[in-house]
């Protein structure tokens, strides 16, 4: 369970940060669909482009959906990071969103103003299926808009097992015992630390992942931080996260050409152990077994260390969820693509083209046998509670320039002050955008 705030926070599972590539739209007016009309119906769907896995898993719902209601779904793609979220609220705002959308749950959703542009699902039969913990972050002014698209990701380190073992290394513990392996794995020739900041989202995960420590020395900080009581850049656990991507800069553990390294390409260098850790969201797992299917299980998985051993968990992200277009003119059979995605016969079909990353967020979905090995380096922190949700899950604030901001940092343009001033700058602009108390 994630214990936070005196509040607790079950968790499970993988999710997928989306990216993609655009492929198309499709109209949207006011629905008028009563169904009748299902056998000439076709539902489309936008997700990303960056988990083929996922893909193969809608397509099999899909195609078993079309089989039981007649109803065709096509899948469309989007760009991911900033770029794939201005894509989303273009399409939005121009009436031009599929019916059905792949996204973010947490603090990116509530930018999206759910309640003019998604159906409310809050009423919906099947909710009691789905877990609380995930229902808590599609919730916005108490009405629930998504289903969970998989379960929860840990955010942490990616490692290449074959080469830690070479190395004589072990999972670190501690931040400096992390440093530690990085210092050996240069020495050794290697790329101790993996960058890929041509796509800049992947910038972020090293800060991101440093929650579960922040909230470890000040669990009242996401309270603070919303009501604009606290500051990344004068609240020290807090601004530890972006020197700690500073330090690897500074240090030079990462591949020299990290900036026009791409998300694929540091797959690669982790699997052939050119580069032997990557920060990284844990659904990565699923595009490395479906790139690289025989050297899966040689990829292991550590949390995010902090300053004291006897401190170390996961920070968690919530799924991805589904959400219907309001505008749709297919909410009747959208809802019912929604209702089937969560069934157990969905739920299994999903798993068995997408192999989950954790537990999974439907009420007593089973894993599969064969979960990845990095997942059962996770498990035991899930069970033994301990974990924290990513701050995203805990305030509605997430500055949407942080990809920049942490490419900056990472990158040796400004300091781990600088970036966090900047940030703290960019979280205001959205808190008086989102209308929150004390901005």
């Amino acid at each position: 369970m994630f214990k936070t705030r005196n509040k607790v926070f079950s968790v499970v599972c993988s999710a997928a940060l989306f990216t993609g590539i655009l492929a198309g739209c499709s109209g949207s007016k006011e629905s008028t669909s009563n169904g009748s009309d299902s056998k000439e119906t076709t539902l489309t769907l936008l997700m990303d482009n960056q988990s083929p896995a996922t893909m193969d898993g809608f397509k099999a719902v899909a195609a078993e959906f079309e089989k039981k209601y007649h109803v065709k779904t096509e899948i469309e793609t989007r760009p991911g990071g900033s770029e794939g979220d201005n894509l989303v609220k273009t399409r939005l705002s121009t009436g031009d969103m599929t019916d059905l959308m792949a996204y973010n749950s947490g603090s990116l959703l509530q930018a999206l103003n759910p309640e003019k542009n998604f159906v409310d699902l809050t009423d919906e039969p099947y909710m009691d299926t789905i877990l609380d913990t995930f229902k808590t972050a599609v919730t916005v002014d108490k009405k629930v808009y998504g289903i969970p698209v998989g379960g929860f990701s840990a955010g942490g380190w990616l490692y290449n097992k074959k080469v830690y073992q070479e190395l004589g290394l072990s999972v670190p513990k501690t931040w400096d015992e992390l440093m530690e392996n990085n210092e050996k794995i240069k020495a050794a020739g290697k790329t101790a630390v993996i960058g890929t900041y041509k796509d800049t989202w992947t910038s972020q995960v090293i800060m991101l992942a440093d929650n579960y420590n922040l909230l470890a020395e000040d669990p009242s900080f996401p309270d603070d931080f919303t009501a604009n009581k606290a500051k990344m850049a004068t609240t020290p656990a807090a601004l530890k996260s972006f020197e700690k991507l500073a330090d690897i800069y500074k240090k030079g553990y990462m591949n020299k050409d990290f900036n026009s390294t791409g998300y694929d390409a540091g797959l690669k260098m982790l699997v052939d152990g050119t580069g032997v850790q990557y920060p990284m969201i844990s659904f990565a797992l699923a595009n490395i077994a479906t790139l690289y299917p025989d050297q899966i299980d040689n990829i292991g998985f550590f949390p995010q260390p902090g300053d004291s051993a006897d401190k170390n968990g996961i920070t968690a992200w919530a799924p991805g969820a589904i959400y219907i277009n309001k505008a749709s003119e297919h909410v009747s059979e959208a809802k019912k693509w929604a209702e089937f995605f969560v069934t157990p016969e969905a739920v299994k079909l999903f798993m068995l083209k997408s192999t989950p990353t954790g537990p999974a967020a439907i009420k007593d979905a089973q894993l599969p046998d064969n979960v990845y090995a990095a997942v059962k380096d996770m498990i035991p922190y899930f069970n033994d509670g301990k974990t924290a949700p990513a701050l995203e899950f805990l305030s509605p604030l997430k500055g949407p320039n942080l990809p920049q901001i942490t490419s900056q940092v990472g990158g040796g343009m400004v300091s781990a002050k600088e970036g966090a001033k900047s940030y703290d700058q960019d979280v205001e602009k959205q808190a008086k955008q989102l209308g929150l108390k004390g901005w």
